[in-house]
Parts: structure tokens; C-alpha cells; sequence
């Protein structure tokens, strides 16, 4: 079992210890991950790039942020569950797609989308 399994299991577990499913549409889970998100964003809100960087250096204010990940990857990895979805083939069949896209030879160093390259 990989690691991302046994977290999808073990997420899948706690809500279904608490018979949470039944609020779980697919529509639910993705607008509580936008939610999340959010809240993610807020962490950085009205924050000069000096002050978000120096996040991670602050106990209280790394806590929050991995708190925030967390939830976002939890809600992820609740709707691929409820999608049928394989984050982890997901992930390395996007990484392919992306690849072409943005060949090294022209992106390497570049912001620019693949469209401009």
C-alpha cells in the first residue's frame, strides 16, 4: 500500500467512524476544498513577500500553515475517493502532459505559458 492509500485510507476511516459520508456529495467535498484553500490563502493575506517567507521560521504560523495543507490535501484526497480517481497515476500522467507542454529546452527559466513558448 502506498503512502498516499494508506492516508486515503485512513481519512476514509475517520469520517466513516463518524457516518459523515452521507455529507460528502462530490459537490460538497469540492467546495470544502475550495474553503480550505482559502483559508490557506488568508494566511498570506495583506503579508509583504518577506513576511511569507519568513513563515516557516515561526512555530505558531508554520503550525497554521501545515494545518491548512493538511486540510486541503485531506479534501483532495476525499474527492478522488468519492471520484474513483488514482491521485497518484493522476499525478505522474499529468507530470507527462505538463512535460510536453513545457519541453526544458524552451521552458527552462521561463514564466511563460506553454501557449507563448
Amino acid at each position: 500500500m502506498s503512502d498516499i492509500d494508506a492516508l486515503r485510507a485512513a481519512i476514509v476511516r475517520f469520517r466513516d467512524e463518524r457516518d459523515w459520508r452521507q455529507f460528502h456529495s462530490l459537490r460538497n467535498l469540492i467546495v470544502s476544498l475550495n474553503l480550505e484553500a482559502g483559508e490557506l490563502l488568508e494566511l498570506t493575506q495583506w503579508k509583504r513577500d518577506e513576511e511569507i517567507a519568513a513563515i516557516p521560521g515561526d512555530p505558531a504560523q508554520r503550525e497554521a500553515l501545515a494545518d491548512e495543507c493538511a486540510d486541503v490535501l485531506l479534501y483532495l484526497l476525499l474527492i478522488a475517493e468519492a471520484a474513483g480517481i488514482d491521485l497518484r497515476a493522476a499525478a505522474l500522467a499529468k507530470l507527462e502532459k505538463n512535460a510536453r507542454k513545457y519541453p526544458v529546452d524552451k521552458a527552462r527559466g521561463s514564466r511563460a505559458k506553454y501557449d507563448r513558448l
